[in-house]
């Protein structure tokens, strides 16, 4: 049996600080992410230097470039689980939702819920049933679900519930609110699992903002948090191939019209991008200057407007900007 969410009020306390910037469309950038320390290339730079102008080019259709010298950490989500309810029944369930949970997949839940209006709890039945998840029926007991005040993460909350009942188990989610509040419960047992997001996650345990932990490589990212979570009474499990993190983005045209799909190539083919983002962007080290000293992008105006909110992708599509900060996961990235 699955009892559905509800929110505990008393719990639901201040801002959301879970992925790099945060996720389900109210992200910021995490201040415990660390520095990027990898330098562009001197072809790169070179050819930055030397590239043609590419201007904004307006249209409806958001594409991801991507990131492929990984200027941003691996915030792929991973469950969390409070070590006396980590069985490893539990864990293979939970490793079989995240071998089907893919970027694509994440951006179409956040769709449904975000755009087309669906409720999180009609998603995540939809999405399990769809999915054919391989789960033997070996469960026994109650698991409570603990979500973020936000719709991704419910929505996350809801497929774990959902999977876990097919297995047997009697599951509630609990709608709590930030890291801070409902890590404490995790702890304590209040609740048994929690979807997370590796890199932040990591970055959050660890607590020394003037050290970097997690990397763009998620292997790596996972051996830094599993010691931290033991050290917590926690378990994670298996890391979905599903990430929720910082991203840049252009419109559909610019890639047809320039022939670019990844940051590198932007560096070599563009020089003079207009980048639109948060107003902190050119102080942020996974924002301008990431790109800059990175990819070697040149960048020759920044224009302020939000964190992967409604200001940058309308001056993405619009034309306004080339290229903007958006979060990786946004249901406005699915296909047209």
């Amino acid at each position: 049996m699955h009892t559905r969410p509800y929110t505990l009020a008393a719990l639901a306390v201040a801002s959301l600080a879970l992925t790099a910037c945060s996720s389900g469309g109210t992200n910021e950038e995490s201040p415990t992410a660390g520095t990027s320390d990898s330098p562009a290339t001197s072809e790169s730079a070179t050819a930055g230097a030397t590239a043609q102008e590419c201007l904004p080019v307006p249209g409806d259709q958001l594409v991801v470039l991507e990131d492929d010298m990984e200027l941003q950490n691996s915030d792929n989500i991973i469950p969390a689980l409070n070590a006396d309810a980590a069985s490893q029944d539990v864990l293979d369930v939970l490793a079989a939702v995240a071998g089907a949970l893919d970027t694509p997949t994440l951006i179409e839940l956040n769709k449904s819920v975000d755009i087309d209006r669906q409720t999180s709890e009609e998603v995540a039945e939809a999405w399990v049933e769809q999915a054919a998840l391989d789960i033997a029926e070996t469960g026994d007991g109650s698991l409570t679900i603990g979500a973020a005040n936000f719709s991704e993460n419910i929505t996350l909350a809801e497929i774990y519930a959902d999977a876990l009942d097919m297995a047997g188990y009697d599951t509630e989610v609990r709608e709590i609110g930030n890291r801070e509040t409902y890590l404490p419960a995790l702890e304590s047992g209040e609740i048994d699992i929690v979807p997370e997001y590796a890199a932040t996650f990591t970055e959050f345990l660890e607590g020394d903002v003037e050290t970097a932990v997690a990397s763009g490589d998620i292997t790596e990212t996972v051996a830094a948090l599993e010691p931290l979570a033991e050290e917590r009474g926690l378990v994670v499990g298996e890391p979905a191939e599903a990430q929720d993190q910082n991203a840049f983005a252009v419109t559909q045209g610019f890639v047809d019209q320039y022939g670019v799909t990844t940051l590198s190539q932007l560096a070599e083919s563009c020089g003079g991008i207009v980048l639109g983002g948060p107003p902190e962007c050119p102080e942020r080290p996974f924002c301008q200057p990431g790109l800059e000293d990175t990819y070697g992008i040149e960048v020759a105006e920044f224009r302020s407007l939000d964190a992967g909110g409604p200001l940058t992708k309308n001056a993405i599509t619009t034309g306004e900007i080339a290229l903007g900060l958006v979060f990786s996961s946004d249901g406005a990235l699915a296909t047209n």
